[in-house]
């Protein structure tokens, strides 16, 4: 069993809650409202700047130049790749920067980023990439259900642009490098410690649980 496999064992269930959630579901098809959409996009797109800069605390953590190299990759693919999907729709849902400026981390995007980022401050590089693993890796889950469940949400005139998003190549290739650097970092390390990674990887994907709750309820 990987580490990657032990991780997903501690989550399924909640990471089951997600496929059947009423945000996630409406992206499918098609019947979100489209002003809890508007409310998440905000919200996800201030939480990703510090998604990024949980990132970046593996730059300042890693001594190979290998690893320095793969998480300003990680930096950069999340600020110009990531962050490209939300800015489309930010221009079609006319959220201007100003507003973006103005706006407030809810109290759940809060504790969660501000969770994560203490993960990063105490933790070494593969507690970074623990931390930020539930969210990557839950999206590219979500994104294969929904193409599953509904194989023309793809082509939705609003939300398929999303869809496409997390079900790109580009977006699983940088997934599946965090899964391979987790396995390859936790490779051989003790159970204490994989119980200690458990911990963070249940904690963050009760966040993220907890973020469509908050999309959905539209909920500061």
């Amino acid at each position: 069993m990987t580490l990657t496999d032990e991780l997903y064992e501690s989550v399924k269930d909640i990471w089951s809650e997600y496929y059947k959630h009423p945000f996630v579901e409406g992206i499918g098809d098609g019947s979100l409202p489209i002003e809890k959409f508007r409310f998440y996009m905000l919200q996800d797109y201030l939480y990703l700047y510090d998604y990024a800069k949980v990132f970046a605390l593996g730059v300042v953590k890693s001594k190979e130049p290998s690893m320095i190299r793969r998480f300003s990759y990680f930096v950069e693919d999340t600020l110009g790749g990531e962050m490209d999907i939300h800015s489309g729709y930010m221009e079609r849902l006319g959220i201007t920067e100003e507003e973006v400026a103005r706006a407030s981390k809810s109290l759940s995007n809060a504790s969660y980023t501000s969770y994560m980022l203490e993960v990063g401050f105490r933790g070494d590089a593969l507690d970074i990439l623990v931390a930020i693993l539930s969210c990557a890796w839950s999206y590219a889950e979500i994104g294969r259900k929904l193409v599953e469940k509904y194989p023309d949400a793809v082509n939705h005139p609003f939300y398929g642009e999303w869809v496409k998003g997390y079900t790109s190549k580009e977006y699983n290739d940088m997934n599946d490098e965090i899964l391979y650097l987790v396995n390859t970092l936790g490779d051989g390390i003790g159970r204490r410690r994989v119980e200690e990674l458990k911990e963070v990887f249940v904690n963050c994907s009760r966040y993220e649980k907890m973020f469509w709750d908050m999309a959905w309820n539209m909920e500061m």
